[in-house]
């Protein structure tokens, strides 16, 4: 346990999450371009949060003298990673149909009761249906967005450990 506590360095945490997040990005462009996935509107909100903990991670370790300003790039990274845990959680709800989503861009456009052209649903459509799953686990059955929440979480699980280990130091 007192190994696992080391581990929590605010720096170490910081090169983990700048890690994670870009691998995740990565993950997803190669998905894309690669493996010819779509990606909805919400896949494409999901992408947000990792980039802005890649950059608030590197904020943090250029700044690593400035203790406030590691201690909030930390305690936003853990936000960010929440916010896209909810994004993820949504997303998985509406793949799962367990509800219909309310995202602009995400319904799929109705080509008899709009007032828009043919042309223009198509124009409007996104690239991926958010209500549809591109790609599941073969063994669990689950959906990236289902993985995300469960990473997403995880990852702020170790920022809030992170911070509390700091303030027991200070």
């Amino acid at each position: 346990m007192e190994r696992l506590i080391k581990l929590l360095n605010v720096r170490i945490v910081l090169l983990f999450l700048i890690g994670i997040c870009t691998a995740s990005l990565l993950a997803a462009f190669f998905a894309e371009v690669y493996l010819g996935l779509e990606p909805c509107r919400l896949c494409i909100y999901q992408r947000w949060p990792f980039f802005i903990t890649v950059v608030l991670g590197v904020l943090g370790l250029y700044f690593q003298s400035n203790p406030k300003i590691v201690t909030g790039a930390l305690a936003l990274s853990g936000v960010s990673l929440l916010i896209n845990s909810g994004i993820a959680f949504y997303h998985s709800g509406v793949e799962r149909h367990w509800w219909t989503s309310a995202v602009d861009g995400c319904a799929v456009p109705l080509m008899g009761g709009e007032k828009q052209s043919i042309l223009e649903n198509i124009l409007s459509a996104p690239t991926g249906r958010c209500d549809e799953i591109p790609w599941a686990d073969p063994l669990l059955g689950l959906s990236m967005a289902n993985y995300n929440v469960v990473l997403c979480l995880g990852l702020a699980a170790i920022c809030v450990l992170s911070l509390l280990r700091k303030a027991k130091s200070v």
